[in-house]
Order: C-alpha cells, then sequence, then structure tokens
C-alpha cells in the first residue's frame, strides 16, 4: 500500500521539516497549476519520471518554466537515451499517480530503483512546491528540506543542471 499524504506529512513533522499544504481542484499538467500563482509562492515543478535504455529509473525535478532537453541530459547524467516511465512503474515504483508525480514519491520507492535528479536552477529557490503524493494538494517546503526529506527516505539527490544549456 503507497503512503497516503497524511503518512508523508507525519514524516516531515518527525524530521523537523516546516511544510505548508493547499488543497485545490485536481492538476494534471503545469498549464493548469499556473493558476495557483497567485496563492501559492515559490518555485513550483514539473517532475519527469523517465526510464534509460538499460531500465535505470530516474525522476528529473526542475522548475516548472524550465527547458529539459532530454536528447542531452541523458549524456550528463551517464544514462543511456530517455523515454518516459509508463503509468503501470510509476504506481508501483513512487506510489502516484500520473499528473501527480512529485519528489515526494521517493517515500515509496523503499527499493531506491529511482535515482532523483534535483535542477540545480531550482534548488537555488527558497520555497518549493510539490505535489503531496496527490494532485489535489500543493505542499511548500524550503529547498534545504527537500533535501533533508530525500535524506530521510534513503534517497541521495543529484543536483545538476538538468534544464537545457
Amino acid at each position: 500500500m503507497s503512503t497516503t499524504p497524511q503518512d508523508l506529512f507525519a514524516l516531515l513533522d518527525r524530521s523537523g521539516i516546516a511544510h505548508a499544504t493547499v488543497a485545490h481542484a485536481p492538476l494534471f499538467t503545469v498549464a493548469q497549476s499556473r493558476a495557483l500563482r497567485g496563492t501559492i509562492a515559490g518555485a513550483h515543478t514539473k517532475n519527469l519520471f523517465l526510464i534509460d535504455r538499460k531500465d535505470a529509473l530516474f525522476l528529473v525535478v526542475a522548475e516548472e518554466s524550465a527547458a529539459i532537453d532530454l536528447k542531452t541530459l541523458h549524456r550528463r547524467l551517464g544514462a543511456r537515451r530517455f523515454s518516459f516511465g509508463a503509468a503501470d512503474l510509476l504506481r508501483e515504483v513512487l506510489g502516484v499517480e500520473p499528473g501527480a508525480v512529485t519528489p515526494f514519491g521517493a517515500i515509496n520507492d523503499h527499493a531506491r530503483r529511482v535515482t532523483v535528479v534535483l535542477d540545480d536552477a531550482l534548488m537555488r529557490q527558497a520555497v518549493i512546491n510539490c505535489h503531496p503524493l496527490v494532485n489535489t494538494m500543493t505542499t511548500s517546503i524550503a529547498s534545504a528540506d527537500l533535501l533533508k526529506f530525500l535524506a530521510a527516505v534513503g534517497h541521495a539527490p543529484r543536483v545538476v543542471a538538468a534544464g537545457a544549456p
């Protein structure tokens, strides 16, 4: 069984990570989520669940406006060419539905199959906004606390320039 948003919030609390969450209508795309810009301050993310030709899994997290060139990113990460991971694999590994992809999904990746990649431009932002495992809420945390969360769930992220050079 996948972790619930309430389980996630409890882990954040136990880890001493400040967080604020806003409930909203379901959002499936970055374009839809732009309507929240007036009510939720901070950097908003796009999250790409990728698989390479050797079946290595990656979760790339970047600012929503970042241009991610998958034709070159795989080289920077030492991976084979990328394609998007299937919805069934996303559910199995990160425990989330398409449209709710989030770095918080690492909480469900107990086998540590996914390499979490955080764009360095995103990590320079003070506050980062992500779905808390469902696309009907947005949770805001400090960028340093995102690193703290990932460490708490056993994922050492790679912070790289994921956006197109």
